[in-house]
């Protein structure tokens, strides 16, 4: 399992970096990002911790990668590039935005102001609109199918319109808690449920090898 979007207490998840690490490599993971929400006021410590821990990690751990990044969360959507620049002169590697979900109230035009910018993944973007997967597709940014409840509600017409558009999926977690890790058989089911085929799922699964291979870069 590949699984780009997670959290931990840096943020709002449960476990610190270290035991997150631990339970992934038990569920049997080959690569993690953590991606701890972010705004102005833990950006600029948030990410040196993350890059200092992956670092340390990567020095006496080969069974599994771990990815530092963030993910910009709730920000004023003209805001969202200055941060995504700020966040990769920090280290971050992974940059995901926490998209326009119907069940939180992120501010209009999130998703379109991410797209624009030099973003990685738009996680759980909601009912996001058919230009704006045309974009996504264009610019070769990866539209997240999610695991994660309440987000995933809308994971059908995301599935839908990247067929339409063939705009680039992948499936995360958005995990917050050890409960939400989950197996490639898992993912592969969350998949089809979302409306894909089976040579889709296995698309999906291809898009996230090659983020990992990018990111290892």
């Amino acid at each position: 399992m590949i699984d780009f979007h997670t959290h931990t207490l840096l943020s709002d998840g449960i476990l610190c970096p270290a035991e997150l690490v631990q339970q992934a490599k038990e569920s049997g993971y080959r690569a993690l990002g953590i991606t701890d929400h972010v705004d102005s006021t833990n950006l600029d410590w948030i990410i040196p911790s993350l890059v200092r821990f992956c670092k340390e990690i990567t020095r006496v751990e080969n069974s599994i990668m771990i990815i530092p990044g963030v993910e910009l969360t709730h920000l004023p959507p003209s805001l969202i590039k200055s941060y995504v620049s700020w966040a990769r002169r920090k280290g971050a590697k992974l940059i995901v935005v926490h998209g326009e979900t119907i069940v939180e109230p992120v501010p209009a035009g999130t998703n379109l102001e991410a797209l624009k910018a030099d973003i990685d993944i738009l996680a759980h973007p909601g009912l996001i609109k058919e230009e704006e997967v045309e974009l996504a597709a264009k610019k070769g940014i990866y539209l997240e199918i999610t695991a994660r409840k309440g987000h995933c509600l809308t994971n059908g017409r995301v599935a839908s319109l990247a067929r339409k558009y063939n705009a680039k999926l992948l499936i995360n977690t958005d995990a917050h808690s050890p409960e939400d890790l989950m197996t490639s058989s898992r993912a592969e089911k969350v998949l089809l449920g979302a409306g894909l085929g089976m040579n889709e799922v296995k698309q999906a699964f291809q898009n996230s090898k090659n983020l990992l291979e990018k990111l290892s870069l």
